[in-house]
């Protein structure tokens, strides 16, 4: 793969990504389900990383890291390192255990959701007394609620990633 098809790749996943971020932010933020807003940023890195794999994955949920810590409020530079760890993990459980497909991306989705749900409650039991029981019901419902625009965020970079250029072997 030459660096001009590397830099149109990479630009075309990131100009993807921008319909992702004004759905998440202008549109699911006015429109409350069930009281809670959808994180769909996250769901963008994990389907990246279960389309391109563990290293591209990391790369990509770096970026998307850095994005989510200038959307989402008191992250304190968390999602950075979390998101990219959620690609790389999320590519390396699509490359080697799963498949790479809808049903790979929607376990992975989860797990990298409940991560990051986990980290937020630990973090509040930790440093005050909340009550944990409100807690997961508000987890469990932004888990559920983000889980159904897997489906769109997945075929928007199923999309992307046919019509970008692949690695070639030689």
């Amino acid at each position: 793969m030459t660096t001009q098809d590397f830099l149109i790749k990479w630009g075309v996943y990131g100009l993807a990504l921008l319909p992702v971020w004004f759905c998440e932010c202008f549109l699911l933020n006015r429109i409350p389900f069930l009281p809670v807003t959808p994180m769909l940023l996250p769901l963008a890195a994990v389907c990246v990383a279960v389309l391109e794999g563990a290293v591209a994955g990391a790369g990509f949920g770096l970026a998307v890291g850095i994005l989510c810590d200038a959307v989402y409020f008191g992250t304190n530079g968390a999602m950075t390192l979390g998101i990219c760890v959620a690609g790389m993990v999320a590519g390396a459980l699509a490359q080697y255990l799963l498949r790479q497909n809808l049903l790979g991306c929607l376990l992975c989705s989860l797990l990298a959701l409940m991560a990051i749900d986990m980290v937020r409650i630990l973090t509040r039991l930790f440093w005050g007394n909340r009550e944990l029981g409100a807690m997961l019901s508000l987890a469990g419902r932004e888990i559920l609620i983000s889980l159904i625009f897997v489906f769109p965020v997945y075929a928007l970079f199923l999309w992307v990633y046919r019509r970008v250029p692949k690695k070639t072997v030689l």
